[in-house]
């Protein structure tokens, strides 16, 4: 089998694909793997759902906020980001999003599995060209804006804390009205 025939295989498979609980109805493809992604946390929703809020509001027209399946299948990858920045027009399909028309890629930190968005996420949004990709960590209140994705891997970095401001291209995404994690009587 060729990759690109894997991947396709993938692809079907993951369509027809309905896991039991907690598992949520959406996979991710990466690395020649089926990734089944948890169900998100209110916490965890909360705050992406105030930065699409935030980004909404400042996209150009032909521009949307939202989340939703990305693809590159030459990089044989496929990922579900909990908000993205797309050209409207590239959402009118019955399938995942060409990763190409993506201008920005914000993940919000799992508490069960962190090295998704850290070393997973690093590792394809560079290959499937995403322009920026923005971190955000409620565990420890930071997050990360990457960009200027080169030979697969992201040129610049900056790392902030909740409270500051992030400039990312033409949109600026407010900490300050992000929530961290509620901590445990053990984490204190």
């Amino acid at each position: 089998m060729t990759e690109q025939t894997i991947f396709q295989h993938l692809q079907d498979f993951a369509e027809h694909f309905e896991p039991p609980a907690p598992f949520s109805p959406h996979v991710e493809i990466s690395n020649g793997q089926i990734v089944m992604m948890m169900s998100p946390s209110g916490a965890h929703d909360l705050n992406a759902g105030r930065i699409t809020r935030q980004l909404s509001d400042q996209v150009a027209e032909g521009l949307f906020a939202y989340t939703g399946d990305i693809e590159h299948p030459l990089a044989q990858k496929m990922r579900r980001p909990d908000v993205i920045v797309v050209e409207e027009a590239a959402m009118k399909t019955s399938g995942a999003i060409a990763a190409e028309a993506v201008a920005l890629v914000v993940e919000v930190v799992s508490p069960s599995n962190p090295e998704n968005d850290y070393v997973d996420k690093v590792r394809d949004y560079p290959v499937m060209g995403i322009p920026h990709y923005v971190i955000v960590d409620p565990r420890d209140s930071t997050c990360l804006h990457l960009w200027e994705p080169k030979a697969g891997e992201y040129e610049n970095k900056v790392h902030y804390r909740f409270g500051d401001k992030i400039q990312v291209g033409d949109w600026v995404i407010d900490t300050g009205a992000l929530h961290p994690y509620a901590q445990t009587a053990d984490d204190q």
